[in-house]
């Protein structure tokens, strides 16, 4: 078998994308599809056509055609199985089959054109093989990457100090009434003072560190929902064993000091005293209904930059009724905390460090009680002549909360295209390569608790299981309150 070119064309002969695999010119491939749809007998039905020179191996994709070029002395039953090859190969990089979407995905499709056929002759690979070679990342490119973010980091780290210095300057020119001066790159509007008061936050998530990148870092599962921070460290474990295999590292060129402040974003504006709530909820639900079991994490944590608020005392408003178990700090006073619901230090005398983030206090709950799940999903999925069709849909149980970025991922099968979407709330999106159905919802609460999607597919009702769920939420799970005395 000789392969001359394989190309995606519309049903008019207009090119979309085209792989030659022997020296043509591009007239030449033009021409000939061009003169493909004129060859076609619309009253019978085949899978080829050919001319004096060539032989054209076809097969229809929606409104378009998927077009192999060989010679008139291949084999048929080759051709066949490489046209069908390369049919299986397009549905796994596009979502729709349509001029856009494959005009989007070109340069993929041709890097898997060249895994099929090699200088006009088929190389014995099946999809699965296509996908791992296409995948396959440099190792060049992998130190580069891990450098650069090591060096951002690095860029960001000596920016705080720095703003921490100038923070401090400007503190003790207000102490001793001197004219506050402006500094460098922040300039004199670029930094706040420092006023008498305190603030306390109350958030589910609060980021200490500015974010180089405007992309939202999204979850991709319930048990990593509210996690933070967990690249930085595979990278840096990444630069230290490339370190003790001998690559070199270049240091850090970034520009230093006021260099840095003109072109970093200033970092989170905190002001003496700080708290910050955190909480995670993890949960296992059954296929047919039932709560396996579900855990729920929480932590208070304080940050004191002032010394004059150090030894600073927190009042715990414990309203929630779900059996929490409460834990404090060991340098925290237990008696008073559990007396007065108060969280202080066991020596009065000592201050809280400063400049650290402290964990004063953590709850726990622990439980199979089902009347505690915060939102159910009900996945459905039913066999039909082509295949299934999957009726899913969610009810928020617990009306106070309001739940942002919410995204229910469900497996679909790989290597049959993708999924038929009927009715629908919110946005969804297919991903080929991890063969997941991402539904995505902004915002669930109160006035939007219930929601479904419908869609079909070819494939066995176990194939959409296990359903995962990730959101985030401003407003505590459990209902403790934290104030300051």
């Amino acid at each position: 078998m000789v392969l001359l070119a394989a190309a995606v064309c519309t049903k008019a002969g207009k090119a979309i994308v085209s792989r030659q695999f022997v020296e043509m010119t591009r007239t030449r491939i033009e021409g000939l599809l061009a003169a493909f749809p004129k060859l076609m007998n619309t009253g019978k039905q085949h899978t080829f056509v050919e001319t004096d020179s060539v032989r054209y191996v076809y097969q229809p994709l929606e409104k378009l055609y998927m077009v192999l070029i060989t010679t008139k002395n291949s084999n048929i039953l080759e051709d066949l199985e490489t046209l069908r090859l390369f049919s299986r190969v397009i549905p796994e990089y596009c979502r729709v089959l349509e001029e856009s979407e494959i005009s989007e995905h070109c340069f993929d499709l041709i890097f898997a054109f060249d895994e099929i056929v090699a200088l006009g002759y088929r190389e014995n690979v099946n999809l699965a093989q296509i996908r791992t070679f296409t995948e396959m990342d440099s190792h060049e490119e992998k130190v580069f990457r891990a450098v650069r973010e090591t060096q951002e980091r690095e860029a960001k780290a000596e920016m705080r100090r720095k703003a921490k210095e100038l923070q401090q300057a400007r503190r003790d020119a207000e102490r001793s009434g001197k004219k506050v001066p402006a500094f460098g790159g922040f300039g004199s509007a670029g930094m706040t003072s420092v006023s008498s008061g305190t603030i306390i936050t109350d958030t589910i998530i609060e980021p200490e560190k500015p974010k180089i990148t405007a992309a939202p870092v999204r979850p991709s599962g319930p048990s990593k929902a509210l996690k933070l921070g967990a690249k930085g460290k595979e990278v840096d474990n990444f630069v230290d064993k490339l370190k003790s295999e001998g690559e070199t590292i270049m240091p850090t060129t970034g520009k230093r000091g006021s260099d840095v402040s003109k072109v970093l974003p200033p970092p989170v504006n905190m002001e003496s005293v700080h708290l910050r709530v955190e909480e995670k909820i993890t949960l296992t639900c059954g296929r047919d209904g039932g709560l396996q079991n579900m855990e729920v994490l929480g932590m208070v944590t304080l940050r004191v930059t002032d010394d004059k608020y150090g030894r600073i005392r927190l009042i715990i408003n414990n309203n929630d009724g779900k059996g929490l178990q409460l834990q404090t700090h060991p340098n925290v006073d237990k008696k008073l905390f559990t007396a007065e619901s108060v969280i202080g230090l066991k020596n009065p005398e000592k201050s809280f460090p400063l400049n650290n983030d402290v964990g004063v206090l953590k709850w726990r709950l622990q439980t199979t009680d089902e009347s505690l799940i915060p939102l159910t999903i009900n996945c459905w999925p039913s066999e039909s002549g082509t295949g299934c069709d999957v009726n899913i849909e969610y009810e928020l149980q617990e009306e106070n909360l309001e739940l942002n970025d919410v995204v229910i991922s469900i497996p679909v099968p790989s290597g049959v295209g993708a999924p038929v979407i009927g009715d629908l709330d919110g946005e969804y999106k297919h991903d080929s390569r991890r063969n997941i159905l991402e539904w995505c919802l902004p915002v669930i609460d109160a006035n939007n608790k219930t929601g479904s999607l419908e869609f079909s597919i070819a494939g066995q009702p176990n194939d959409f299981f296990p359903v995962s769920l990730s959101f985030v939420s401003k407003r505590n799970y459990c209902d403790i309150q934290v104030g300051c005395i």
